[in-house]
């Protein structure tokens, strides 16, 4: 893989002294997930007032951010994210934090050829291994692309994080300027929900469709997860994954013997993915196993690396749907939640695979401000953002059912729909879709 090269020999610094080099004005990285450095953040902190106009980017971020709680008013640093964790949500909610649309696969390109090379990228990662290569744990996605033209690396060195085996999931002492000793805390944890009984529901659905040797992918949520649960008791065997996350349901299946990887095209043998996110126990699973391969996200999500493996099947969340089968997994009107990330990738990469499946799943009602609501709808909420177009949307899920929409006029997707929505809004929203033509009348779709 292309090396960058330092401009001097690796120097072990402190945290003050790391943070000394940040001016006014910069752009500092601190990468996603696990890689996002602690002690550095807290000495940056304490230059509070010095600083101005200091922007980060970022992506999914696990712990508070001492660059945020020292300035909550924004005077002097600056936070963009290109996909919320709940904490970012939090701090976007304050107007402190903000979105950058993106395609999670694309994002290596956006570093190589639309974002300026960033001032300083400051990365979490392992102490330095018998190769020289600092790891990224279980967090590659595009962490080479930042470093690869950046203006100064740093890697803040911990003993807390899992080794985990992949593809250029690393960076060489060659390549940094500076290290710093990090203070050693685990990796955090990412909380289970337990599973509703409409996740159990929508997962049994789901379950039932997945057969031998089909190819997983399966985002982040209870409802996601409650299918690989069923899965544990289903027939369904040698299954592989190729997922943008690698979550604890899928390593639950792997340690149960239902995930061999062995009947994939694409990293035979393995479990692929970009990052991971989970309990102790599910980082111990990953450390120094040579069963994992954690990749860059472009080998993991761009469409047509997806579709390599056979029987992709794609299975993720949406929080709102239209009668036209558009689905907004990503706002709440204007208020972000969380990020397109590799959503839209799946659903086209899985469609276009040999025998593969995308499922999109949703409840069929939510309460909001101690109201209950249909998430089927005859149209988004103003403001919300279309994650999956109508177009790409093929099997549909909520717990009164599957329904297709490949193939299907408009008529046919909302009856198709309100087929599956709570029955309380069956009525209302086919009233609804008549009177917006979306329903043809006199005309029969069923089968004679």
């Amino acid at each position: 893989m292309p090396l960058r090269v330092a401009s001097h020999p690796a120097k072990t610094i402190s945290a003050t002294q790391a943070a000394a080099m940040v001016r006014p004005g910069m752009w500092i990285d601190y990468g996603a997930t696990l890689c996002q450095p602690d002690v550095f953040d807290q000495a940056l902190a304490e230059r509070k007032d010095e600083l101005h106009d200091v922007k980060f980017r970022s992506c999914i971020t696990m712990r508070p951010r001492a660059v945020l709680e020292c300035d909550p008013e924004g005077h002097h640093f600056h936070w963009f994210s290109m996909h919320f964790s709940g904490y970012d949500r939090q701090w976007h909610d304050k107007g402190r934090a903000h979105y950058l649309p993106v395609n999670l696969g694309e994002i290596p390109d956006y570093y190589q050829r639309f974002i300026d090379p960033v001032d300083i990228v400051v990365l979490k990662t392992c102490r330095e291994d018998e190769h020289g290569f600092f790891n990224f744990s279980a967090s590659n996605l595009w962490h080479r692309d930042i470093i690869e033209r950046a203006k100064c690396v740093m890697v803040e060195v911990t003993d807390g994080l899992p080794y985990v085996h992949g593809v250029r999931n690393g960076v060489h002492r060659s390549e940094v300027d500076f290290v710093i000793e990090g203070d050693h805390q685990a990796a955090p944890a990412l909380p289970q929900p337990s599973a509703t009984q409409v996740d159990v529901a929508v997962g049994q659905l789901i379950a039932a469709e997945i057969e031998d040797g089909a190819c997983l992918q399966i985002g982040i949520g209870g409802m996601p997860n409650a299918v690989c649960e069923q899965l544990l008791h289903s027939p369904a065997q040698d299954l592989g994954v190729h997922s943008e996350m690698l979550t604890e349901g899928m390593v639950k299946l792997y340690q149960a013997g239902k995930v061999t990887n062995a009947k994939k095209q694409v990293h035979t043998g393995k479990m692929a993915f970009s990052f991971g996110l989970g309990s102790p126990g599910y980082y111990a699973s990953l450390h120094r196993n040579p069963d994992m391969a954690c990749l860059p996200v472009q080998d993991t999500n761009l469409p047509h690396e997806i579709m390599r493996n056979h029987r992709v099947v794609a299975i993720n969340n949406t929080t709102q749907m239209d009668l036209q089968g558009q689905a907004a997994s990503e706002s709440d009107g204007f208020r972000h939640i969380s990020g397109t990330g590799g959503q839209l990738q799946f659903v086209r990469g899985a469609y276009a695979s040999e025998g593969g499946k995308s499922f999109m799943c949703l409840s069929s009602t939510f309460e909001k401000n101690g109201q209950r609501k249909s998430r089927i709808a005859l149209s988004l909420t103003p403001g919300n953002m279309v994650t999956t177009p109508r177009t790409d949307m093929m099997y549909v899920v909520t717990e009164y059912g599957i329904v297709n929409l490949k193939g299907k006029s408009v008529p046919e997707r909302a009856l198709a729909l309100i087929s599956i929505a709570h029955p309380d809004y069956r009525e209302a929203l086919t009233r609804q879709a008549y009177e917006h033509r979306l329903l043809a009348r006199g005309v029969s779709f069923s089968r004679h």
